[in-house]
């Protein structure tokens, strides 16, 4: 049978670098397509030239055996294809149902008829989401899961996921693979782009891996192993670099002291310690207050301003009303959202870490210098191996493990004494994994507190050496690494 949507030699260049080369890609009728690469290995650029979002600078798209060439996603749309993106491209202003009928509403509307229709939509998904909040109010799942909803709703032949499980929890997964093989069963396609390996080796049926723009090998996952998806992935073996943990360092002084931290219902009577010198593991699933002590200790939130708790930097008390108070005592926070809170996406790489350095201590004034600013880049960029053309090249045109570096970079220029993660290695390769985590490690090895704030268990026990478990917005279990299992954990964080 000829293949739903086949790519010939298709290629795609920016500024003359080309991000897909001469990659051949066939979709088949109700499978599930896992497409898999480090950070730039060009799986969103060929997806997104499936669906419209760019045009290809050479070879051929072919949809049903006929070459197509698609100017916008609405002609993509037209032929059946639909793309769920990885950065959520909801509009934060309208509702949850406004955003999911958004471009297919009736003539004459009546609003009660359409939240009520989004309400059962969204449970026959088995997504707990509400139809008349507003998307700027929800967390970064709950956009997810309204994005996928949406893509759902328009009863596409083809859907392509980038990234969709990276802000679910266990069991939003366990609805969301049921969701895909109810799709496929009815027929539809999937592409499924995800840098979670054991996903993909679960869901899918054929699995296809670039390098470097290139396509590397596709065969059926049932002939894939995760060792084998690694190696072709990145060229060597890491598979001893990734969660493997060292011995645990010891503590040093107290660095950041949180005592009855209460905001609200999201965080209440929270208290626990980051000591200098050693990397302190947050677990906990969404919804358990992680975040939103990460961000009062930052700065970013206010606690209650009675009965709010304290907090200490070192033995100072301090109650931050922005964030750059936090910075100049060197507390940063690395967001969990690098695409709305991370970077400014329309700015190069120089001028996102000059961004970053003009709130340091040691800046002395506000003359963006531009020697300064491209020597401070080109540092960075080599630091962290983040890969582009050049300083100039702006965020937004990066991948995603890229972005996240530039995150990461724009909080180190700033000199920190106490930095927080928060879910350091979304939407990254295993390539960049190791690279981050062996920063991380490099940082508390320094003498920095350091505070990673994680989903994934695996990367907890890794890096950490002590584990706090939060829940329903308090520490509520300590673990240290000899008496950790992924089992006691999870069982702190739900019971």
């Amino acid at each position: 049978m000829t293949a739903l949507i086949e790519t010939r030699s298709i290629s795609k260049a920016y500024r003359g670098v080309p991000a897909v080369n001469q990659v051949s890609f066939t979709l088949e009728r109700g499978e599930i397509h896992a497409l898999l690469g480090e950070n730039g290995a060009g799986k969103s650029t060929l997806t997104k030239m499936m669906a419209g979002v760019v045009q290809p600078t050479g070879g051929e798209l072919l949809v049903d055996g006929r070459a197509v060439t698609y100017a916008n996603p609405a002609e993509a749309l037209r032929d059946g294809i639909v793309m769920v993106f990885q950065e959520t491209s909801l509009v934060p202003s309208m509702t949850v149902a406004q955003n999911l009928y958004l471009g297919d509403e009736s003539f004459f509307n009546r609003l009660r008829g359409l939240y009520i229709a989004a309400q059962q939509f969204l449970q026959s998904l088995n997504f707990n989401v509400d139809p008349w909040a507003t998307v700027a109010t929800l967390g970064a799942a709950k956009k997810q899961m309204v994005e996928i909803a949406r893509a759902v709703r328009q009863n596409a032949r083809v859907i392509i996921f980038d990234e969709p499980t990276a802000s679910l929890t266990p069991e939003e997964k366990h609805h969301f693979f049921a969701l895909i093989r109810r799709l496929t069963a009815r027929g539809v396609s999937i592409v499924f782009i995800s840098h979670a390996l054991e996903e993909a080796l679960q869901i899918s049926d054929r699995i296809t891996i670039l390098r470097d723009g290139e396509h590397v090998s596709t065969d059926l996952a049932a002939n894939f192993s995760r060792e084998r998806i690694i190696r072709e992935m990145v060229g060597r073996d890491l598979t001893g670099a990734l969660y493997s943990r060292s011995r645990a360092r010891l503590p040093g002084k107290p660095a950041l002291d949180v005592r009855n931290l209460s905001m609200g219902q999201a965080v209440r009577n929270n208290s626990f310690t980051v000591y200098s010198g050693q990397v302190t593991g947050v677990f906990g699933l969404i919804g358990s207050g992680r975040t939103e002590t990460a961000k009062i200790v930052a700065g970013i939130l206010k606690r209650d301003f009675f009965h709010g708790g304290e907090v200490r930097i070192g033995a100072d008390p301090v109650r931050y009303r922005v964030p750059r108070a936090a910075i100049l005592d060197g507390v940063c926070y690395v967001t969990e959202d690098r695409k709305l809170e991370g970077f400014f996406e329309t700015m190069s790489i120089a001028e996102n870490l000059q961004m970053g350095e003009l709130t340091a201590r040691s800046h002395s004034g506000f003359v963006l210098r531009m020697a300064e600013m491209q020597t401070l880049a080109d540092e960075w960029r080599n630091r962290l191996a983040i890969r582009s053309g050049d300083a100039d090249a702006r965020v937004i045109e990066l991948s995603g493990g890229n972005q996240q570096k530039v995150v990461i970079a724009k909080s180190l220029v700033q000199k920190p004494s106490v930095i927080i993660f928060d879910e350091p290695t979304r939407g990254v390769d295993v390539g960049a994994i190791a690279e981050i985590h062996a920063l991380i490690n490099r940082l508390a090895d320094d003498g920095l507190a350091v505070m990673v704030i994680s989903s994934y268990l695996p990367e907890i026990l890794n890096l950490s050496d002590r584990i706090l478990v939060s829940q329903r917005g308090r520490i509520v279990e300590e673990f240290s690494p000899e008496t950790a299992t992924q089992e006691n954990i999870m069982y702190a964080a739900v019971h």
